[in-house]
Parts: C-alpha cells; sequence; structure tokens
C-alpha cells in the first residue's frame, strides 16, 4: 500500500507563518526520504492564526525548489474561490518547476462569511454541483490544451514542463463528489477525517458513476485514495496521548469554537477530561473513526481495514500533532508501518 501526507502548515503556538513553512519544507523532504508517494499541501482562509496553508501554489512553489522525487500537489484548490484559467496558469508553472510531478487536487469549500466577501465567492450557488463540475471541466481542459481551435479559449495556453501535465483529482467528503468524480472520469480522494461515515457511500457513487476517457489525464479505472487523521508513537498508550490535540478540536469544533491555537498534548488532555482510549486494533465493521492512533503494528493494520473498506490501494495521512518533532516521528513509524525498511 503506499502512502501519502497532507500537510495544513500549522503555525507553532506563539510563532509564525515562516516557522509554520519551514516546518512543512521539512515535512515533505522528510517524507521524500521515507518513500512516501505524494505530499500535498492544504488552503485554508480566515483561519492565519492556526493555519498558515492559504495558497497551495506558491507553497508548492518552495517544495519544488526542496525535492527531486516526490509528487506534490494540493489537497485542495478550493476551485469556488477562482477562475479555472488561473488555476490552470499556476498549476502549468508548477509543473515547470517541478516537471512530470505535479498534481492538481481541487475541491470546494466556504469559508466564514468575511473570508469569502474579501474573495469575492459567492455563498449562494444554484446548482453547487453543476458549478463545481464545470470548473473541473474548465480547469482539465485548461491544462491539457484539450480546447479545439474554435472555442473561445482555444487561443490560450498554459506554461509546460514538456512532460505529463498535472495530474488532476477530485477530492471531497460526500458521495456528490465521489459522483462528479466518476462523472468526470478523474482520479477521487476522500476526505476520512471530515465526514467519515461517507467513505463507503461515496467510493460507491464515484464507482458507479466512473466514465474513463472523459477528460484528459484520468485513468482507465477507478483510481482513489483516503484520507486519514493519523498518528502514530512506539505503544498504542502512546499514541493515543499524541491523538489527544486532534480529539480535543473536533470537540471544539461541535460547539462552534476552534480556539486560537492548536492545544498541547497536556492541555488536549485537560480538555477532554483524559487521555483518548486507544484505537483498536480490529474496527467494528460500522466504525470509521474521526481520527486513529497506535504503534507501527496497530496503524498498518487500520491503514489496511479502512483501505479494503473503500477499495483503495493507498491512504494520505493528515495529522493534528502541534510539536514538529513529533509530527516527523509519528511520521516515520508510520512509514515503518507499511515498510520496516523505510525508518529514517
Amino acid at each position: 500500500m503506499d502512502l501519502s501526507v497532507v500537510d495544513l502548515s500549522p503555525v507553532p503556538a506563539g510563532g509564525t507563518a515562516a516557522e509554520a513553512f519551514a516546518n512543512t519544507v521539512a515535512a515533505a523532504e522528510q517524507a521524500e526520504r521515507l518513500g512516501y508517494s505524494r505530499f500535498w499541501v492544504a488552503e485554508h482562509h480566515g483561519r492565519a492564526d492556526r493555519l498558515a496553508g492559504t495558497t497551495p501554489e506558491v507553497l508548492l512553489g518552495r517544495l519544488a525548489a526542496a525535492t527531486d522525487a516526490i509528487r506534490l500537489g494540493s489537497g485542495a484548490v478550493l476551485l469556488n474561490h477562482y477562475r479555472p484559467f488561473k488555476i490552470a496558469e499556476a498549476f502549468g508553472t508548477l509543473d515547470g518547476l517541478a516537471p512530470g510531478r505535479v498534481d492538481v487536487g481541487v475541491g470546494r469549500a466556504n469559508g466564514s462569511p468575511a473570508a469569502d466577501r474579501a474573495l469575492g465567492t459567492s455563498r449562494r450557488v444554484e446548482n453547487p454541483n453543476e458549478d463545481h463540475e464545470e470548473r473541473i471541466r474548465a480547469l482539465v481542459s485548461h491544462l491539457y490544451d484539450a480546447y479545439p481551435d474554435d472555442h473561445r479559449y482555444g487561443e490560450l495556453s498554459v506554461p509546460r514542463s514538456g512532460e505529463s501535465p498535472p495530474v488532476p483529482w477530485v477530492l471531497g467528503s460526500s458521495p456528490a463528489s465521489g459522483e462528479i468524480a466518476g462523472t468526470l472520469g478523474l482520479r477521487y480522494c476522500f476526505a476520512g477525517f471530515i465526514r467519515p461515515g461517507f467513505a463507503e457511500r461515496a467510493f460507491a457513487a464515484y464507482r458507479e458513476a466512473f466514465d474513463p476517457g472523459v477528460l484528459p489525464g484520468g485513468p482507465d479505472e477507478p483510481t482513489g485514495t483516503v484520507a486519514v487523521n493519523a498518528v502514530a508513537a512506539e505503544t498504542d498508550e502512546a499514541a493515543a496521548r499524541r491523538r489527544a490535540p486532534a480529539e480535543a478540536i473536533y470537540k471544539r469544533m461541535r460547539r462552534g469554537d476552534l480556539g486560537d491555537s492548536t492545544p498541547t498534548v497536556e492541555a488536549a488532555i485537560d480538555e477532554l477530561g483524559g487521555v483518548p482510549e486507544p484505537t483498536p486494533a480490529t474496527l467494528d465493521a460500522d466504525e470509521w473513526p474521526r481520527s486513529v492512533s497506535g504503534s507501527p503494528e496497530t496503524v498498518a493494520g487500520l491503514f489496511e481495514q479502512l483501505a479494503d473498506r473503500v477499495g483503495v490501494d493507498e491512504v494520505m495521512i493528515q495529522h493534528t500533532v502541534p510539536d514538529h518533532e513529533a509530527a516527523l516521528e509519528s511520521h516515520a513509524l508510520l512509514a515503518e508501518a507499511m515498510d520496516p525498511d523505510s525508518r529514517g
């Protein structure tokens, strides 16, 4: 099974965006050394005090300079905020900086009302699924120069490396996103840390709708990955402590208060009223946790269970670990979980 990473560029407590980005670069360099398949960076708006990752297309340029072989991409560009041609130009440029190893993962999400106003994004779209599908069609058509000469965009072009263009992925957390990915014949990534209960339905919708060859850049058969909030430590008990910040943040989200920063492990344990229970090595058939933790052996088994449920051969790791060194250690252990020779 392949492993990948999506990084949110969290701002360290009392730190700055510069430190957050330096940590992301270090994580990408480590992921390449450990043999991870791809390293994606996220887009969030209006949360810069906690998450510095607002512009994947900028940060990916820095990662292109820091790496040589690992695939780099967005997890995701929020396409509802932008015109597809501009995103195509940005990722065409990235392809020129990292030839043949760029993924363009696209999704959609609204931020706070203030953030959407500042971005000029309408919060009321008559047919949101149709709008999202059309934006993705346009983006891929620009990237692959697929418009005919007599089309109103036929004379436009984007920068290219001369190798394979950026590979399009549809990202989402609902059956609707899976259906869109399938209808367009593209790769699909499900965000299992957002709405895990929809994972199996989303992949079922994806496979049922899959139509190869609709757009360039798609696979011949359904191809996907599932993103999981996961953290590892030497023992299941130590990993459960390391998972506490993720559980505390989910608890905050339920009450509508994300706080000013990611809590430390100790602060999270205080918020939760105790250390979370270790994730069981075997999940119930209907159980899909928002976050998982464990020793390398436990996590390897959990990844196999979750991947088997949705029929994928890749897991993408997202984490909420406030201490950078602990996060890197977790990534090393997760790599070891799937490949015992990868630790380093």
